[in-house]
Order: structure tokens, then sequence, then C-alpha cells
């Protein structure tokens, strides 16, 4: 079996926003719909604080209550665990936005741009008019994925078949791959690190996985 999964070292990331950016330029999404997006948090206490940046956004939960909750079943899974919206069946009702206990949906009713009503080249050619009225989010960037496996490619080594984010980090934080396979990227990096997963007493068993050493805080 697979399952794709990210891992962030925060040891390393330094809150640049890069991701930020490669996730809007790939899939062009609108002002203030980052499906990508790095949270600035302080820690520890004064005078002894420091900042961390943490990446977010959809978790492609093992559990996904996101999916439990859609009606149409517009949400679902792949076998290799990413978490898929169906614009076409999606009825808008916005109950996986509610859902989500890491706040990794959108849903936008009209269109909008960067720069006022008119878009840019690359919003044009990226627009999407079946995002519209319907949920969206993270997709790992499946289309990538599916592309680069295709072409025999591997994702989490070969850039063409891994996810935009993970591929324009400057500071190596983010890194993408099969933590089924034990010989995998990711694999690697959570049998030598601690880690973390947001939320894990939810049980949703997030496939985002946090490095991060405790004596840090």
């Amino acid at each position: 079996m697979t399952r794709y999964a990210m891992v962030a070292d925060l040891r390393a990331c330094v809150g640049c926003q890069t991701c930020t950016a490669a996730c809007k330029h790939t899939n062009s999404t609108p002002p203030g719909v980052q499906w990508r997006k790095v949270l600035d948090i302080e820690t520890g206490r004064f005078p002894d604080v420091q900042r961390i940046f943490m990446p977010v956004g959809c978790m492609h939960c093992t559990d996904p209550p996101c999916l439990e909750v859609c009606p149409s079943g517009a949400t679902d899974q792949r076998v290799d665990g990413i978490v898929t919206i169906d614009y076409d069946l999606c009825i808008g009702c916005a109950y996986c936005v509610v859902a989500c206990p890491y706040q990794a949906r959108y849903k936008l009713d009209e269109p909008k741009f960067a720069y006022g009503d008119e878009p840019t080249a690359q919003e044009a050619q990226r627009f999407d008019e079946r995002k519209l009225g319907v949920a969206q989010k993270c997709t790992f960037c499946h289309d990538r994925i599916d592309a680069g496996k295709a072409a025999g490619l591997i994702p989490g080594i070969d850039p063409e078949a891994s996810p935009a984010c993970s591929n324009a980090c400057i500071a190596h934080a983010l890194h993408f791959g099969d933590i089924e396979d034990p010989k995998s990227n990711v694999s690697g990096l959570l049998t030598d690190n601690p880690w973390f997963q947001m939320h894990d007493h939810l049980g949703t068993n997030p496939g985002f996985f946090y490095l991060w050493d405790e004596s840090k805080t």
C-alpha cells in the first residue's frame, strides 16, 4: 500500500512563506484563499521565548471528518490517502468546512482576482469556474503526482512528481513521500527524529507530520 504524507521540519522552517507563494502560483487560488499557509507561533516564557513557523493546510487524514459529513459524496479518499473533492458533485453545503478541525477548507461564491475585476494571465489560465460555490482545499498537487508516476517518476524524490510547496521550500523543511515505504525519504525522517501530529487527540491520524525537539520549548 501507499500513503502519501508531508513532513515539516519545524527546526528548519524560517517562515519565508515561499511554500504559500508556490501553492498560490501553481493553483491560482484567489485572494484570501491559502491552501498552504504558515503559522507564526511564539513559545516559551519571557524572557526565554522563541518563534516557531508551522506550515499547515489540509492534513489528508486517515480518518477525515470532512468525508463523514459530506452528503453528496463529493469528498472522497484515494487509496494512496489523498483526500479529494469532486467539484461536480459538491453542492456547496459547507458541512466539510465546519467539520474540518484544521480550518483547511474554503468556499468562494464569486470570482476574486489579485488586482481587481480582471484576472492576470496566470489567473486566467488557471481559473476554474467549477471551484465557485463549492468546497476547495489543498490536493497535495495530485495532478503532478499522477502525471509524474505515469512518466516513471517518484513522488517526493522527483520534483515533477511532487507538490509545489515542497519543491519550493528554500530551507528544505518540507518533505513529501510515501510513509508506507520504509525506504522512503519521509519514513527515514520519522524514524530518525521526534515528531508529532496536529490535534492527534482527535483520532484523525493526519497525513502531515512535524519534526520538533521538545527540549527547545
